[in-house]
């Protein structure tokens, strides 16, 4: 950050802190999700194709039955992938990386089969209000990070002071022991996902309403960048470790990071380069502190 601010003086300006933030809410509010499943000790690769998922079905369903009943029917479709994910991890014990993998695809073909592999655009952009959760401000602030920081602020009590939330932390810390205490270990993993879902469905909302259309990949990749985030922010891939306030952190400090690639002068691909940076460093960074040792001690 000390780097990109001698570089730039522009990378420290109200409007470049503020652009970083709105353009990291999106990415933001998909963490925020994410954060209870890994926390929980598990991953979900398929919040980038859920969210263009989400993003197309809103769009379409606009023109069709209005933006009133849009948003609520799209949640439901978008969180009813939640649940089918968490039932697959939670209740029938399947690998989390496997069964999301395959329902990244999975749902990637159901955006193309149900958009007819088209891009999907509002069709009257002036006369609709729908607007206004991704193109409008509240006393200045953007409404994309009063949202994020809302629904931070949430998550953040119910992780943090609420029985649910001592459970994700078991079950992530030591599964066995959690079962064996009585906590429903699956059913804990299952509405897990279920909050991913919701906040990967407020970012499709978010993204649709910011752009008023859609192509049928815009959330492509993004589960790279929102798995960078979480690590970033001190959640163990091992689970039981975590919070909301430090997932904040890692977003807005990967945010910062590629904006400040971007002003220095940097293609906007070089911004891959250093995720994959990023992950690396942050995963073995976790390991050694779970071993105590930088290095694997059968090395």
């Amino acid at each position: 950050m000390i780097g990109f601010t001698l570089a730039n003086d522009r990378f420290i300006s109200l409007d470049n802190v503020m652009g970083v933030v709105r353009s990291s809410a999106i990415l933001g509010v998909i963490a925020l999700g994410v954060t209870f499943v890994v926390i929980s000790g598990n991953l979900d690769l398929s919040v980038g194709s859920m969210m263009s998922f989400s993003a197309i079905v809103v769009l379409d369903l606009h023109d069709k039955i209005g933006p009133a009943f849009a948003i609520p029917v799209m949640f439901g479709m978008t969180m009813a992938l939640g649940a089918l994910i968490g039932f697959l991890v939670g209740y029938l014990k399947l690998n989390s990386l496997i069964v999301t993998l395959g329902m990244l695809s999975a749902i990637h073909g159901l955006t193309l089969t149900y958009s007819g592999g088209k891009n999907m655009d509002i069709a009257d952009k002036e006369g609709t209000w729908f607007a206004v959760f991704g193109q409008g401000h509240v006393l200045g602030i953007p409404v994309p990070v009063i949202i994020f920081g809302v629904l931070a602020a949430i998550l953040a009590v119910l992780l943090a002071r609420t029985a649910f939330g001592r459970q994700v932390y078991a079950v992530g810390g030591n599964g066995v022991a959690a079962t064996f205490s009585g906590i429903p270990r699956a059913r804990v993993v299952f509405l897990s996902y279920v909050i991913s879902s919701f906040c990967v469905a407020m970012a499709g909302l978010l993204q649709a309403s910011r752009s008023m259309g859609s192509q049928n990949t815009v959330g492509q990749g993004l589960e790279l960048d929102v798995l960078a985030a979480v690590i970033l922010g001190g959640a163990s891939l091992l689970g039981g470790s975590g919070t909301i306030f430090k997932t904040v952190i890692g977003v807005l400090i990967l945010g910062f990071i590629q904006n400040g690639l971007l002003l220095v002068g940097l293609q906007f691909y070089v911004q891959y380069v250093v995720t994959w940076v990023i992950i690396i460093l942050a995963v073995w960074l976790d390991v050694a502190a779970k071993r105590g040792r930088l290095w694997s001690p059968i090395a």
